[in-house]
């Protein structure tokens, strides 16, 4: 080859390895001029970003749970607005079976699963706790003389022990077991004992009335005292003559001598009807409600009936 050909592949060769050696220092330069980051300022960004994530799906469960709530208390207040066409009929037939004085016998069997669900899902003890808000309201905007004659009347016999009668098949039946019925009694009890309570602290005296017989006194004060009354004016129970009457009668002569008496009837409590009804019964009259398996009067007047 020539010296000239010699030449020409050094050159050439020369400016191949220059181009590469250019190639190659740009590739690390566009490699070292882009974004660039510490570890320490790498560790807060990914920090930040883990917290951001957490944050938005703390907010997603919070407005979940917030939906589902509503959506609870919705279907509550439709239940509530809409009952069921049953359970309506057994309320209505409950009132009037009080009204009339029903025995045992006539509870429709439609009624009886519906009187369990009205005691064991809480709906009987809201009941009980309406009705003695209205009472306090009422006891809010009054208050008794120094004198002692202002008085309420409390119907003691759902505080007293149950009367035998009350075991009767068919009145167990209805709620379906001898439980469900004591739950419903423990209950009105513990609504009782707090009326008298706030009222008597608010200045009240109570007169209570019982449709047993006076031969029973000594053992009901004991179970009044056991139950935690205490501080009554009087207990009232009837006298012999006075079982031949019948209910409605006796509690309105009472009622009528204690006014005679210069006593003020404030109201009369009870959650049977025979205590509520005809004149002197006050200027408030406050039923307790009782369980829809239940008829107040009817053992009680079959107990004390007078004998033929």
């Amino acid at each position: 080859m020539s010296a000239y050909a010699h030449q020409a592949e050094r050159e050439f060769s020369a400016h191949s390895l220059s181009s590469r050696g250019g190639s190659e220092m740009g590739s690390r330069y566009m490699v070292e001029s882009g974004f660039y980051m510490t570890s320490f300022a790498a560790t807060i960004f990914i920090g930040a970003l883990v917290t951001v994530g957490v944050v938005f799906i703390t907010l997603l469960i919070a407005l979940s749970v917030m939906l589902q709530s509503c959506e609870n208390r919705s279907k509550g207040v439709i239940e509530i607005q809409k009952p069921n066409d049953d359970y309506n009929y057994c309320k209505i037939f409950a009132l009037h079976a009080e009204l009339n004085n029903l025995g045992p016998e006539d509870f429709p069997s439609i009624c009886r699963s519906l009187a369990v669900q009205h005691i064991k899902e809480g709906q009987y003890e809201r009941e009980l706790n309406s009705t003695k808000q209205l009472v306090e309201k009422y006891f809010d905007s009054v208050v008794p003389l120094n004198d002692e004659l202002d008085v309420v009347l409390m119907d003691i016999d759902d505080i007293l022990p149950s009367n035998p009668q009350y075991d009767h098949p068919l009145i167990l039946n209805q709620c379906g077991s001898k439980c469900c019925f004591e739950e419903a009694k423990h209950l009105k009890e513990m609504i009782f004992l707090r009326l008298y309570t706030e009222l008597q602290a608010r200045g009240w005296s109570f007169i209570l009335l019982s449709r047993k017989p006076d031969t029973l006194r000594n053992a009901s004060i004991d179970h009044l005292i056991s139950a935690g009354y205490r501080g009554w004016s009087s207990v009232i129970m009837r006298s012999d003559d006075e079982m031949e009457m019948d209910s409605r009668e006796y509690f309105l002569r009472r009622r009528l001598i204690m006014q005679r008496k210069g006593f003020r009837i404030a109201c009369v409590i009870s959650s049977q009807m025979d205590a509520l009804t005809g004149p002197f019964s006050g200027q408030r009259i406050f039923k307790l409600p009782n369980p829809m398996c239940y008829y107040s009067n009817h053992p009680m007047e079959k107990m004390y009936a007078p004998k033929l």
